[in-house]
């Protein structure tokens, strides 16, 4: 079957073909943030995608929607008494130093929150039955505010779900009767059924926002795909369904990054490499995880200030990209981002911009110094202004206070290099590992442009820039397996590990077992098919954060011992002495796919000054010195040259800087390491 990985980005929309000979076509054109569909359905039309292929999409459609705050309109229904949990949240500070700190809106105002009248206890017991009449009131406050989307959050419905369900069969008779079959349902004890209240509300709370949005933008994609199959990328790194993410359109919130994570361990996979750092620069944002040896994976994510529960990939994002804006402060700082020109209008050298309101951005500053080429930009079929860049950044010159455009160019990468610094410190040397020992994989349109530095800076030897980096996210989503995650509290605490406990843990699993092959099979993976994966959220009695670990139900493993291994992994001591407490179980079920096919190939004897192209001056330790260009399509595996030098190709531009050398590997990959790795010991 004929596979096209779609990944929409805040600047452009990306597109691997993957044909039925194992070939892959690429294509990148700008994204239509207004409806990102038409970008999609113009890209197929241009790669004349066949009818029978199978469209996997990474969507933002949920991320912009809580960024921008513009969402359905939602209401929440919890128990009586507790309606206020979704403003009251935590007491976490983020601004440590405001005096009077402002906490995002909740997405659903006082007004539309609602409560009914019921209890369940901490023990999963119902104190007070569900008043069926405790409904009918609110029903009409729903038709007169024009509700979109419901979300429904009763205490301690994770243990005793029977509630919440009957209140769904009634909005649905509701609905029925008012002839509104548009009204989307979603419930906390299927969409996260742990505990903390505020965190289960707030996730299913998102989920309501953002249905509706996803639902009708995937119809709509849908119907221009005709007779092609849907499947949309999650945020866990696995696709489920155009349906399921429509009606759980939580999971989709970071899909884009997640498909460029598991891209990078694919591609990586296959060249030899294991642990890696993803650095991921696109138009709007860098995003960078750690993965040693396996995909990094957190339920304690964040976004717009919200948290977010679900499993996602870990992955930290800062506002670093090709189109961040830069600009002085009152102070006169210079910064970079968070800002960002997007698509519309996009840098000033895309010529979008009005001349009398420029604003340089880091494809400026790169355009400026040499590093991108205005006639090899998307492989010669966009041209770059460099006039219009060099007057955008001789104005930020004046502001910064120095002579030139490319002192100011200088300035600019110099700072957004430090940003994404910063952010690769954050998920290695803060949580214990030590950068020098990963490989650094760049990609995203802006990522090899960047690499080489941020690389030195950290003291990361070794590079690996994949043959197609600026689309390497949708080519992930060709290698992301059809997943699912279950999760379930019990709130256990630990006395021994015997056979009696391995019982019962397997028989609180067997729902999740048995819902993860139903949900499965409804998609068309048998049973059979599926690999379940198990692990427990476990802690230390009287703590408030746990640590997921591996659990193996079929054997007495010993996870008691790895809990304290990975405990003083993460926080540098472990107590073997004090009670554990088993939080929550966690099923992933997982079916098996035939991922894509990187083809090796052979070096057919050329010499590497055939890829050369010219020699030009390009700016580095903060002056211009002459650099080598090179075509990359018609590099050979076996080749190897030394920076300075420049490498373009469709989809991205490749800086090697001075001091580090190159080699092509047989799947196409650049390798690029320090001539002296000595020096970093």
């Amino acid at each position: 079957m004929v596979r096209l990985g779609v990944d929409t980005g805040g600047t452009f929309t990306d597109f691997v073909w993957l044909d039925a000979n194992g070939r892959f076509h690429i294509h990148k054109q700008l994204s239509t943030p207004q409806d990102p569909s038409a970008a999609i359905l113009s890209g197929m039309h241009n790669l004349a995608t066949p009818e029978d292929a199978e469209v996997v999409h990474g969507s933002t459609v949920a991320t912009n929607a809580l960024l921008e705050r513009r969402g359905a309109r939602t209401a929440l229904i919890t128990t009586a008494g507790f309606s206020d949990v979704l403003a009251i949240g935590r007491q976490n500070r983020p601004d440590l130093y405001a005096l009077v700190p402002q906490k995002p809106a909740p997405l659903v105002p006082k007004a539309w929150r609602f409560g009914v009248q019921e209890r369940v206890t901490a023990a999963g017991e119902v104190l007070i039955p569900l008043n069926d009449d405790s409904l009918t009131p609110i029903l009409p406050l729903l038709a007169r505010n024009h509700i979109e989307s419901v979300a429904i959050c009763l205490l301690f419905s994770f243990l005793h779900p029977e509630h919440e369900q009957r209140l769904r069969t009634q909005l649905q008779t509701w609905t029925q009767t008012e002839g509104r079959d548009d009204l989307l349902i979603s419930l906390s004890s299927e969409i996260l059924p742990e505990y903390r209240e505020y965190e289960r509300t707030a996730t299913t709370v998102i989920n309501a926002y953002v249905a509706p949005l996803m639902s009708r933008y995937l119809a709509r994609l849908a119907a221009g795909l005709g007779q092609r199959r849907l499947t949309v990328m999650q945020s866990n790194g696995g696709v489920i369904s155009a349906h399921m993410a429509g009606s759980q359109a939580a999971r989709t919130a970071l899909s884009g990054p997640a498909g460029g994570v598991v891209g990078a361990r694919f591609v990586a996979g296959q060249a030899g490499f294991n642990d890696l750092i993803t650095f991921d620069m696109g138009g709007t944002s860098t995003d960078v995880a750690l993965c040693p040896g396996r995909l990094p994976t957190t339920s304690e994510g964040e976004i717009a200030g919200l948290p977010l529960r679900l499993p996602i990939i870990d992955i930290h994002t800062v506002g670093a990209g090709g189109g961040s804006v830069a600009a002085v402060d009152a102070g006169g700082a210079l910064h970079v981002g968070p800002q960002s020109a997007g698509a519309e209008p996009g840098p000033a050298c895309y010529g979008r911009q009005s001349l009398t309101t420029l604003q340089p951005t880091v494809t400026d500053a790169n355009l400026v110094l040499g590093r991108l080429d205005a006639a090899n930009f998307l492989g010669g079929q966009m041209r770059l202004q460099i006039s219009a860049a060099c007057t955008a950044l001789t104005q930020l010159a004046a502001a910064m206070g120095v002579e030139t455009a490319a002192q100011a160019a200088w300035g600019v990468l110099q700072v957004a290099n430090a940003n994404m610094e910063r952010a690769v410190r954050r998920i290695s040397v803060e949580r214990g590992y030590d950068p020098r020992l990963f490989t650094l994989i760049a990609f995203g349109g802006a990522g090899p442009l960047h690499a080489c530095e941020l690389a030195q800076n950290l003291q990361i030897p070794r590079i690996l820039v994949p043959p197609v980096p600026g689309v390497l996210s949708a080519l992930g989503m060709l290698a992301a397996q059809p997943t699912k995650d279950y999760s379930l509290t019990i709130l256990h605490s630990l006395t021994a590990v015997d056979t009696e406990l391995m019982r019962w843990l397997q028989a609180k699993f067997e729902p999740l077992e048995t819902r993860a092959k139903q949900e499965m099979s409804a998609e068309g993976y048998a049973a059979e098919t599926l690999n379940l994966n198990y692990s427990l959220d476990m802690r230390y009695a009287g703590q408030s954060h746990e640590l997921t670990i591996p659990y193996e139900p079929a054997v007495e493993s010993d996870f008691v011992s790895d809990f304290n291994r990975a405990h003083a992994a993460r926080y540098g001591y472990s107590q073997a002495d004090v009670a554990l407490e088993i939080v929550t179980l966690r099923l992933t079920a997982v079916a098996s796919i035939t991922p894509p096919k990187l083809q090796s190939r052979q070096a057919d004897g050329a010499d590497f000054s055939t890829a050369v192209i010219g020699e030009k001056q390009v700016w580095f330790d903060q002056r211009p010195q002459p650099t080598v260009l090179v075509d990359r399509d018609k590099l050979q595996p076996g080749h190897r040259f030394y920076g300075p030098a420049i490498v373009f190709q469709y989809d991205t531009t490749t800086v090697v800087a001075p001091g580090w050398e190159t080699a092509v590997d047989p799947y196409g990959n650049l390798v690029i390491t320090l001539e002296m790795p000595h020096i970093l010991v």
